[in-house]
């Protein structure tokens, strides 16, 4: 799964890897971004502009939100079939700047991990996103990441991890209405790309949201 992520880049390099004309609220860095918050998409509007969504899937037929408390992942496996996410799917897809993603490892307890491309560039996860009105007839967006089976790195660490796209299959990932290829970009990234380190419990709250939850132990 993919559970908590950072998105700390500069403002300038940030609009610049995503050719984005600023965004529609101020940006802020954000270390430790944890479910139910608003959080950072772009999809496929021009001008490009960050825009912020609830981290957890609300589906449009929903009768209460607090099911988005739920559906923060959606298995690529089954993306498909799950009433909950194949219509956005088809849709309604985003990306989801991060620069680095978290996980848990089983050992002595849960040991946090923070996981990052080795060029420490910004990366975008694959998301969907689906809008829905509340009993005051108000608007939620909401999005869900998408995850695929851990690569060889993380599999020590989680049995899953987000889908990561190449920067050359954003586009497609935003715009293709072709189920076929966009479902070959629902794979593990590279292993040897990316690299992972230890770091302390901070992350563990959501309240830590400040750099000393990326130093590593």
């Amino acid at each position: 799964m993919c559970g908590r992520f950072s998105l700390t880049t500069d403002e300038y390099l940030l609009n610049e890897r995503f050719r984005l004309a600023g965004g529609i609220e101020p940006y802020v860095a954000r270390y430790n971004c944890a479910p139910t918050q608003n959080l950072a998409v772009i999809v496929a509007n021009e001008p490009r502009q960050l825009r912020y969504f609830r981290w957890g899937l609300i589906p449009f037929w929903a009768k209460d939100e607090k099911i988005g408390n739920k559906m923060i992942n959606a298995r690529a496996e089954s993306i498909t079939e799950k009433p909950s996410f194949k219509h956005a799917f088809k849709q309604r897809r985003c990306l989801i700047p991060a620069d680095g993603f978290y996980e848990w490892k089983n050992q002595n307890g849960k040991t946090p991990f923070r996981i990052k491309l080795k060029n420490d560039q910004p990366f975008a996860m694959a998301g969907i996103w689906e809008a829905w009105k509340n009993p005051e007839n108000s608007t939620i967006y909401s999005f869900s990441i998408i995850t695929t089976a851990a690569n060889e790195l993380l599999q020590s660490i989680h049995e899953r991890m987000p889908v990561i796209l190449r920067q050359e299959s954003e586009e497609i990932w935003l715009n293709s209405n072709k189920q076929d290829e966009l479902l070959a970009l629902l794979k593990p990234y590279d292993p040897n790309q990316m690299y992972a380190y230890e770091i302390s419990k901070l992350v563990n709250s959501p309240s830590n949201d400040n750099p000393a939850v990326l130093l590593p132990v």
